[in-house]
């Protein structure tokens, strides 16, 4: 039986393509250049809000922030901030709502899931239903309001939509190399806003597989966690290396892992793909990951 991960993640350059052609009014609620922004968000909600901010700097849109909704420093102002929440019900996310709305502080939501809290009470709300999920575990909604927030930065997102329709096409044994489905532990690897990828696919693969996996900026990568790579471990990157650091991995022993000029975006449903081959692996339901539920909410 497909698993609603697997499902899920291959519609996802078709629900980028559709965000692309919603974005004549998708866009306007979004932080406009210049605006000192704040993107906020709970697990990869809060990846994709570090993706946003370091894509958006990058630009030259203004300077941003991303927090995990739980660290969000009240008393720091911003001209706007976006709260990122696929459910619209995650305790942590309300608060920092309630806390925006009563300061008076203007922000936007972008949600997946209409007639919720965040959805209904947020200043302006941002719906992406069409890129709704089942699965416990997100991939779709979360590219998708990433994909929404590049194109607002003025990114164009046609080779992300190409790349990761090719990689779907891709048989799976030929996705990634034969000896990556026996190692023990992968380390992420991201630059810039990749980064924000990085930590995100590290996620994908503790939620679904429940495997040891970490992930890092590149350049941080040879200050102390290079000390765990050996062989039978792997190092994935989501962008281009460094110079000087492919061989750092290999003289380690650990397998490194590179798909150059690949969007990073479309890069990680590479590891989405990667995730389900491991749960099919491991005997693990991937929909059912341990100790979580579709959204946090705390009593």
């Amino acid at each position: 039986m497909t698993s609603h991960l697997e499902t899920e993640l291959s519609t996802q350059p078709d629900v980028w393509a559709e965000v692309v052609d919603r974005s004549e009014t998708l866009l306007p609620p979004l932080p406009a250049r210049g605006q000192r922004v704040a993107a906020v968000g709970c697990g990869t909600s809060w990846f994709m809000a570090q993706a946003y901010a370091a894509l958006r700097e990058s630009r030259g849109h203004g300077v941003t922030d991303a927090f995990a909704a739980s660290e969000f420093p009240r008393e720091r102002d911003y001209d706007k901030v976006v709260l990122i929440t696929r459910s619209g019900t995650t305790t942590e996310v309300i608060e920092v709502m309630r806390d925006l709305r009563e300061r008076g502080v203007p922000h936007v939501a972008i949600v997946a899931t209409p007639g919720t809290q965040v959805a209904e009470q947020a200043q302006e709300c941002v719906l992406l239903d069409f890129a709704d999920e089942q699965s416990v575990v997100q991939t779709r909604f979360a590219t998708a309001a990433l994909g929404l927030l590049r194109l607002s930065v003025g990114d164009d997102l046609s080779a992300a939509i190409a790349d990761a329709r090719e990689i779907l096409r891709i048989p799976r044994e030929d996705l990634f190399p034969a000896s990556l489905t026996e190692v023990e532990q992968v380390t992420f690897l991201g630059r810039g806003w990749s980064v924000g990828l990085a930590n995100e696919a590290g996620l994908k693969l503790r939620e679904s597989v429940q495997f040891w996996t970490e992930a890092y900026p590149a350049m941080e990568y040879r200050h102390g966690p290079i000390s765990i790579a050996a062989p039978g471990r792997a190092v994935w990157t989501l962008d281009e290396l460094p110079e000087g650091l492919a061989d750092s991995v290999t003289a380690t022993g650990a397998e490194l892992v590179t798909h150059p000029g690949v969007d990073p975006m479309a890069e990680l449903v590479r590891v989405h793909r990667y995730c389900v081959v491991r749960a099919e692996l491991a005997g693990v339901d991937p929909d059912q990951p341990r100790n979580l539920t579709r959204s946090i909410v705390l009593s």
